[in-house]
């Protein structure tokens, strides 16, 4: 009787600990529970550094953790990329990127990811249409002077870009294609990077989006000579279809990756402030201020443009390559 009655409470003294310990453990910690970091795979002072630089002062509002900034150039964008393919699926290391690095390059190079099988979105922020620029005391005044000069001496121009097969290299390949001449197309870490070779002198050409390209132009240092699509950006400026430039090209889509398999719960915490976000007054006045729109796309819309994309770019190398 005395060793029944003991069985029992031992077991009764189990399951009050078991219920006690249960009791007193620490409740799983709700995403964000620390700082999150944004990879851009360019180099400093490029139109997704400044773009960064906005986002990541305002939406720590919306995550309550910073988001912090690094910038990982390298290999035509590819070095940053990779980083965050081998990064955790935790919601804390995401990709800052663009289309031309997301989606084309895997058609010209053997890439160590798979970008549609490694990275899931989070958000598209915005697009952006790319402007050619040359230093404002520059030979060349007009669009219609740089192709003569181009055509003239064949590689002579010098134009310098982000890393091949990126935001600046393909529109630059594209026109070239279009227009029957040639420049000699130098490759930088980054748009950022580019910018500063053509007001150093290194280069005599470069492209560039809004927000990298208005304090300079403000300033007098530098003149846009023609802007990507239908439409025109400054009433002096021509656009691409006006100087004999058709279709799609120069369009960037800044977009925000996450590792594949980073958790569902976490793709909707992020995408939910960066919807917020692009709501917020502070932030469009910001973006507004560099010249950038604002056009934000969730996960499920942008992953079916990404396969599109893939398609269309696959076509795009093939034409350019003839391969």
């Amino acid at each position: 009787m005395i060793k029944n009655l003991t069985k029992k409470a031992f077991a009764s003294l189990a399951v009050t600990g078991a219920a006690l310990t249960a009791s007193f453990a620490p409740a799983q910690a709700e995403y964000p529970e620390k700082p999150i970091t944004m990879v851009i795979p360019l180099g400093a002072g490029g139109s997704h550094d400044l773009n960064a630089r906005v986002i990541t002062s305002i939406i720590p509002t919306y995550l309550n953790q910073a988001m912090i900034v690094r910038l990982t150039p390298g290999a035509g964008g590819q070095k940053g990329t990779q980083e965050v393919a081998n990064a955790a699926a935790d919601g804390y290391t995401l990709l800052f990127t663009h289309n031309y690095i997301d989606m084309l390059q895997q058609h010209v190079e053997n890439l160590p990811y798979t970008p549609a099988e490694d990275f899931v979105t989070v958000a598209r922020i915005n697009y952006a249409p790319i402007a050619v620029a040359v230093q404002a005391d520059s030979p060349y005044q007009t669009f219609e002077d740089l192709v003569a000069a181009s055509k003239e001496n064949p590689g002579g121009v010098q134009m310098a870009h982000s890393g091949n097969w990126g935001a600046l290299f393909v529109p630059a390949a594209q026109m070239m294609k279009a227009l029957d001449m040639q420049w000699n197309l130098v490759p930088y870490q980054g748009g950022g990077p580019a910018l500063q070779a053509l007001l150093s002198g290194d280069a005599d050409v470069t492209m560039g989006f809004p927000s990298s390209l208005a304090a300079h132009v403000e300033a007098g240092k530098v003149r846009i000579l023609a802007t990507a699509g239908a439409e025109r950006l400054y009433d002096d400026v021509p656009t691409f279809a006006e100087v004999g430039v058709e279709g799609d090209v120069g369009f960037m889509h800044r977009v925000v990756l996450a590792p594949a398999g980073t958790p569902e719960d976490v793709l909707a915490t992020l995408g939910e402030a960066f919807k917020t976000l692009g709501e917020d007054k502070t932030f469009t006045r910001m973006m507004g201020r560099l010249g950038e729109n604002i056009d934000i796309i969730g996960t499920e819309e942008y992953d079916a443009m990404r396969m599109e994309q893939s398609e269309a770019y696959k076509a795009l190398v093939a034409d350019l390559t003839g391969q």
